[in-house]
C-alpha cells in the first residue's frame, strides 16, 4: 500500500496538485491544491485520505481550483484526543475554508465525506453553491454487518470489508488485502471514535435535508453493499433540488472503479448554468 500511496502522490504532483499543510485552529491539516477557477473542496470517507480522490482530481482542475483535505485524524493531518464526530469534522471544514480565504464553494463528498459536506451545507447555507455526493453516508438504515468490520485485524476480516466496498473484491490479491489491513492499524482509534459518534444517531440527516438550498447531485454505485441505494433514493426524495445518478456495475468505490463515467457527470452538474433540473438517471454497466 505504501507503493500505491507513493504512486498516487506522484500522479497528483505530475498533474499539478501540490501537497500542503494549513494551520486550522489548533490543528495541522494536510491537503492538496491545484487548478484555477471557482473553488471545489473534496472530502474523503471513513478511514480514507485526500489521495482517495487521486483519479478524479486532475480532470477537475481544468475547470476549478481544487482542494482535497485530510480530515482531522486521517491521512497526514493531526490526530488529537477528540470525539471525531461529524459535527467536529464539519466545523473543521468551515475553519479550513476560512484559513484559505474561501467564502463561496462547491463541495464533493464521498461516503462519510458526503455526510460532512451535506451537514456543512445545512450549517453554512450561504457559503455553498453546489454539492455532489458519492455513495453518501448520513441516512439511517439497518446495518447488516458489525461496526468492527471497519477495524480489520486479519486478512480474512479485510476481505470481508472489501466485499462490502466493491463487487470486484475477488480480483484483489491477498497480499494487497494484507497490506491494507496493516496500513489501517494506526487509524483504528480514530475510526472507532468516529463509528461510535455516527452510530449514536444524533447527527443523522433524516428529516433535515429539505432545508438544503444548494442544488445536489447524488451519485450511487448500484452494487454498493455497504450503504444501500435506498439511502440515495431517500436523499433524492428529501432534497428539493437534487438529481440522482445510478451507475450499474459499481459499488461503494465508484470514484476509483469508474472515474471515466463519474467525472463527466460531476463536471456537467457543476458547470450547468442554470442548474440542471431534478431527475433520476440510471446508467448501464
Amino acid at each position: 500500500m505504501q507503493i500505491l500511496d507513493a504512486a498516487a502522490r506522484a500522479w497528483l504532483h505530475v498533474n499539478g496538485l501540490r501537497s500542503r499543510f494549513a494551520q486550522v485552529g489548533d490543528y495541522r491539516i494536510h491537503y492538496y491544491a491545484g487548478g484555477e477557477g471557482r473553488p471545489l473542496v473534496l472530502v474523503h470517507g471513513l478511514g480514507g485520505s485526500a489521495e482517495n480522490w487521486a483519479r478524479m482530481m486532475p480532470g477537475l482542475t481544468s475547470r476549478r481550483r481544487v482542494y482535497a483535505l485530510d480530515l482531522l485524524g486521517f491521512g497526514r493531518s493531526d490526530r488529537p484526543d477528540v470525539d471525531y464526530s461529524i459535527n467536529l469534522q464539519t466545523e473543521l471544514l468551515a475553519c479550513f475554508l476560512a484559513s484559505l480565504g474561501v467564502n463561496h464553494v462547491d463541495l464533493g463528498g464521498w461516503s462519510m465525506g458526503g455526510w460532512v459536506a451535506l451537514n456543512f451545507a445545512l450549517n453554512h447555507p450561504g457559503i455553498v453553491r453546489r454539492i455532489f455526493v458519492v455513495n453518501s453516508a448520513g441516512m439511517s438504515f439497518n446495518l447488516h454487518f458489525a461496526a468492527t468490520l471497519f477495524q480489520p485485524k486479519t486478512v480474512e476480516a479485510g476481505q470481508e470489508l472489501l466485499n462490502l466496498l466493491t463487487p470486484q473484491a475477488r480480483l484483489i490479491p491477498r497480499f494487497v488485502t494484507r497490506d491494507l489491513v496493516r496500513e489501517m492499524q494506526p487509524s483504528r482509534p480514530v475510526v472507532m471514535r468516529t463509528m461510535h459518534s455516527m452510530m449514536a444517531g444524533s447527527e443523522l440527516l433524516d428529516g433535515k435535508l429539505g432545508r438544503l438550498q444548494a442544488p445536489v447531485l447524488i451519485v450511487w454505485g448500484k452494487q454498493d453493499a455497504l450503504i444501500p441505494l435506498a439511502c440515495g433514493e431517500e436523499m433524492h426524495r428529501q432534497i428539493p433540488n437534487s438529481r440522482l445518478a445510478i451507475f450499474d456495475g459499481c459499488g461503494h468505490l465508484l470514484p476509483a472503479e469508474s472515474t471515466s463515467r463519474l467525472l463527466p457527470e460531476a463536471i456537467r452538474f457543476l458547470d450547468a448554468d442554470p442548474p440542471l433540473p431534478a431527475a433520476v438517471h440510471e446508467y448501464p454497466a
